[in-house]
């Protein structure tokens, strides 16, 4: 399944791929237990109905590789040293198990139109992070047990069933915030990384892969997230250079993917969002979105980015337009094909190659994207918002929102651009 995901992928990502479909390492738990009858000992006869125990037989299986050193290298972010040991000694604290953990936000990277303080000071910024986990049930029975005061009261009586049933509702996240931690506050979500995963992949939600489109710290690293990650970082650029001219700069394109995840997002209609967000995180965050997609944009056919110029060209003729269109993630593309169903494009049974390129050559399909992309942030944004309440508790979501329209109005909403 991976691999067909992937088949348009270099030599060493598809192998990558098929060595991680194949399950992990284990031994037998038998080998320390005693011979069932000792030496010299006579042994009883057997039935069909009491046949003899069948011998234990060790399974090795193939251990998870781990990816070349230099795979994904673009994602590794660098912060400065004392943020770093904060960020690392902060995920430290938590003993249930995190396969993967990033921290983001403008406690981490900073954006124009914010004061970014000490995080240590009484008006510093809340750090935001997200783990991913692999059975959430039982990481939020280990974690309610350790922090049982990062739960609101009603969470830790229904228990950790309830927290992941919740958790479960699209786009899979709980989050606890307004969390005291190492003399910070923290806000942290947790989701699954099947659910991570599937969303780097399909964009089916755009709620993981959006923020991820965006700088972020990892914390833990783990080889699976780490490639559909790189995967979820080219469609971000393929969806982008479709709703882009032939000329453009590199600040258009990184404004570009940074507005997918708030395009459609029920937030960005409430004071408490600042609508020039997207250039605010662009301007001050220049360095990391060009280490994060420049090797990534000049590595597809018909784009030209010289390292040591802010100028992009591509090409935009129809068949090479065609060749990111069929490369979208599964969610968006069907989204956008099922808005041409009833256009006057040939029987995609009949030629596939033709099908693709005459919808690529659509004039509309830049509005078409953007407009599908919106519907697919739309619902998972406004569900999220709502569960917000649920996780966090009444008082702390109150005290959230008004935290965000501080912000808002101590001066964020008076950078304002256009994405």
């Amino acid at each position: 399944m991976l691999f067909t995901v992937y088949r348009s992928q270099p030599r060493h990502v598809i192998t990558a791929i098929r060595s991680l479909s194949t399950e992990v390492a284990s031994t037998s738990s038998h080998s320390h237990l005693p011979p069932l009858h000792p030496p010299g000992a006579k042994t009883p006869n057997r039935t069909r109905l009491d046949p003899a125990p069948r011998p234990s037989v060790p399974r090795t299986r193939q251990a998870l590789p781990h990816l070349p050193p230099t795979f994904g290298r673009n994602q590794i972010l660098p912060v400065a040293d004392s943020t770093r040991a904060l960020l690392e000694s902060i995920v430290a604290q938590f003993n249930a198990p995190i396969r993967y953990a990033f921290a983001y936000g403008s406690g981490v990277f900073e954006q124009d139109g914010y004061t970014i303080s000490n995080p240590k000071s009484k008006d510093g910024p809340m750090l935001d992070f997200m783990f991913a986990v692999t059975h959430a049930s039982h990481w939020h029975d280990l974690n309610m047990h350790q922090f049982p005061g990062h739960y609101p009261l009603y969470a830790r009586a229904l228990g950790s069933e309830f927290v992941s049933r919740v958790q479960e509702i699209n786009p899979g996240v709980w989050f606890n915030a307004f969390v005291p931690m190492k003399g910070v506050t923290i806000k942290y979500g947790v989701t699954t990384v099947d659910n991570l995963c599937s969303d780097l992949l399909n964009w089916k939600t755009l709620y993981l892969a959006g923020r991820m489109h965006k700088p972020i710290r990892i914390i833990k690293d783990d080889a699976r997230v780490r490639l559909t990650q790189q995967v979820n970082l080219t469609s971000a650029i393929r969806a982008a250079l479709l709703t882009l001219p032939e000329d453009f700069t590199e600040t258009e394109l990184f404004e570009r993917i940074a507005g997918f995840s708030y395009a459609g997002d029920v937030r960005m209609a409430l004071p408490g969002e600042n609508r020039g967000k997207v250039g605010n995180i662009v301007r001050k965050q220049g360095p990391q979105f060009k280490e994060l997609y420049h090797r990534l944009v000049v590595a597809l056919p018909g784009v030209h980015w010289s390292p040591h110029s802010h100028a992009i060209q591509q090409d935009i003729t129809p068949h090479a337009r065609a060749a990111h269109l069929r490369k979208l993630p599964s969610n968006l593309l069907t989204r956008v094909t099922g808005a041409y169903a009833a256009s006057d494009l040939p029987p995609r049974e009949a030629d596939e190659a033709v099908y693709w390129t005459r919808m690529a050559g659509h004039t509309d399909l830049a509005a078409t994207i953007h407009h599908e992309i919106c519907n697919t942030v739309r619902y998972p944004s406004t569900v999220q918002s709502l569960k917000g309440i649920v996780s966090t508790g009444l008082g702390k979501s109150v005290r959230y929102a008004a935290d965000k329209v501080r912000k808002w109005r101590a001066g964020g909403q008076t950078k304002d651009t256009t994405s």
